[in-house]
């Protein structure tokens, strides 16, 4: 197991200048600590020395600044949902807390984009778009901040039809290690000016700036909304329907795998009574006839293919209750042996590879000898294992270590990659470069000029000696 390495005591005199600087905003309570230590990765706990909790950009800077002056490292953290260990502070230093920051400063409604500050979550503004008639499609199931879900080029469920975060930023203000503000564009749809420095920021972690605001694409609540779902006898029945499903073109919005183990968890979890099965849960946007036909051609290849209890719904409630349920896949998982960590695949493949690649991997769950449930977000070829685990049993780390390292060597040969949405983290490092390794010398390059002195949440994404 991963655990904390290089750390060096907090300077009194940095902690004296951050006390006077913030006041209260600034803690060093062991609860503090401890909470701001974890996320829900596998990974040991490795809490911060401090945590500062910001309330604008400027008093980001200013602490950036006073860290840089004394090469402390400097952590973000958001809502504490990453898999990857992203926000572990494994070299000590500051946490910086961006809940506090949770203004919606401008809804553009007119433009179809809305600024915010770093620690929005995405419920709250879809709660606060209600009236608008606008909605933000990201979900990666967690309610994960703004900041957080672009830091980590998220995505989840809806992905498919509208894009990852890569796709629905159009501007970003961060401060860089040495303390200094960048705003990286305007709010234009599409821009030629210059080094993208907004695409640069999404997905970098934290490790070259700490995102502060964001302004990202909103989209028409569709006039209507229909959600799917079917039974299948097999998982490799399931999958193919997702595929010819996308290669007709179907404009699907939302296409969701859950295997029978994951099923029966989802069901007692949410108290639902699906038939313990290989599931697809679907969604579709569009007209009312729009919809409908969408959901007939789906069912149409799912009878082909030996699909079961075909159901489609219009109800809200109904919609809700179902991807409530999927969005609590996760959790349920953990129900399957209560007490233990779960350690996160996430490879996403090219669709016409996918069916291929989730028949291998479920010849190695048939071999596993602790729980292992696998579910996706099929429509854009990314899927997940939840491996349960006892953190305290070497043997199930070292199995589960072996059963990701082959579903991620099974997904490069196959031109896939080794996360399609939970990041790199320090968990994944030497999977990037197994992936990438003729770009890691380029990626290190743009870190060391961005973060010369290595504090920006330091041992994240690529290793820096």
């Amino acid at each position: 197991m991963n655990t904390p390495r290089d750390r060096r005591p907090l300077p009194e005199a940095l902690l004296s200048q951050l006390k006077e600087r913030f006041g209260a905003a600034l803690t060093t309570a062991a609860a503090a600590l401890e909470h701001h230590g974890k996320d829900e990765s596998w990974h040991a706990n490795a809490p911060p020395d401090a945590v500062v909790y910001p309330a604008s950009t400027e008093d980001v800077a200013a602490l950036v600044k006073r860290c840089a002056e004394h090469r402390v490292p400097i952590v973000p953290f958001g809502a504490g949902t990453s898999l990857e260990g992203h926000v572990l502070a494994i070299r000590g230093g500051i946490c910086v807390d961006m809940t506090r920051m949770n203004r919606v400063l401008a809804v553009h409604a007119e433009d179809l984009d809305v600024t915010v500050e770093a620690g929005v979550t995405r419920k709250q503004l879809n709660r606060e778009l209600t009236a608008t008639g606008l909605f933000f499609p990201i979900d990666p199931g967690a309610d994960a901040t703004l900041a957080g879900m672009a830091a980590t080029r998220a995505s989840g469920t809806n992905a498919v039809r509208y894009g990852t975060m890569r796709e629905n930023v159009l501007a970003i203000k961060a401060v860089l290690a040495d303390g200094s503000i960048v705003q990286t564009a305007g709010r234009a749809r599409k821009s030629a000016a210059g080094y993208d420095l907004t695409r640069l920021l999404v997905g970098s972690e934290g490790t070259l700036g700490i995102i502060t605001e964001l302004t990202v694409k909103l989209y028409p609540q569709p006039e209507a909304v229909s959600a799917a779902t079917c039974a299948f006898t097999s998982v490799d029945a399931a999958v193919r329907t997702v595929m010819q499903t996308i290669q007709l073109g179907v404009p699907i919005a939302r296409c969701e795998l859950l295997d029978a183990l994951t099923i029966g968890a989802v069901n007692r979890y949410s108290r639902l009574g699906l038939r313990e099965a290989p599931m697809l849960f679907c969604e579709f946007h569009g007209t009312p006839a729009g919809v409908a036909e969408q959901a007939q051609t789906v069912q149409a290849i799912a009878r082909e293919l030996g699909g079961m209890d075909f159901q489609w719904t219009t109800l809200q409630e109904e919609r809700t209750r179902l991807w409530q349920a999927r969005h609590d896949a996760y959790p349920a998982c953990m129900q399957l042996r209560p007490g233990n960590r779960a350690v996160a695949t996430d490879v996403c493949v090219p669709i016409s590879r996918l069916a291929e690649c989730i028949a291998a991997t479920n010849q190695d769950i048939a071999r596993a000898s602790m729980p292992v449930a696998l579910f996706g977000h099929v429509g854009d070829g990314n899927f997940h294992l939840v491996i349960l685990v006892d953190p305290r049993n070497p043997r199930d780390i070292e199995e589960a270590q072996a059963l990701n390292t082959r579903v991620v060597m099974r997904a490069l040969e196959m031109d896939g990659t080794c996360t399609g949405e939970h990041g790199i983290g320090f968990g994944k490092i030497d999977f990037l470069e197994a992936e990438l390794s003729s770009a890691i010398p380029a990626m290190r390059a743009i870190k060391r000029a961005l973060d010369p002195h290595h504090i920006m949440n330091p041992g994240k994404v690529v290793a820096i000696d």
